[in-house]
């Protein structure tokens, strides 16, 4: 493989890379966002009934477990494909 391709496919990775943190940090952000609303009508919302009271709360409890699992993204040790396919190309596919 020359220098110009490995070059045109670690740019390429890199893009990717970053897009992908773009996407994940803008559906978390959204994630959190809808949480926060939830909660501000449970405890601020003045045309909340205890019906809806009631399914506020439901969805509370589901969106703890949304939480959960996006922060589990964010602070937990994982493998990222990205980063393998990039170490991959630096070592031309030679595995340690």
């Amino acid at each position: 493989m020359n220098d110009k391709t490995l070059d045109d496919q670690s740019s390429a990775i890199e893009k990717r890379k970053k897009w992908n943190f773009v996407a994940r940090f803008f559906l978390s952000g959204v994630i959190f966002f809808v949480f926060f609303v939830l909660l501000y009508v449970l405890f601020y919302g003045e045309l909340v009934t205890d019906t809806y009271r009631d399914i506020i709360n439901i969805l509370i409890g589901t969106y703890v477990a949304v939480l959960t699992k996006t922060t589990d993204y964010w602070f937990k040790e994982k493998d990222d494909p990205e980063h393998k396919e990039s170490k991959d190309l630096n070592t031309n596919g030679v595995s340690l």
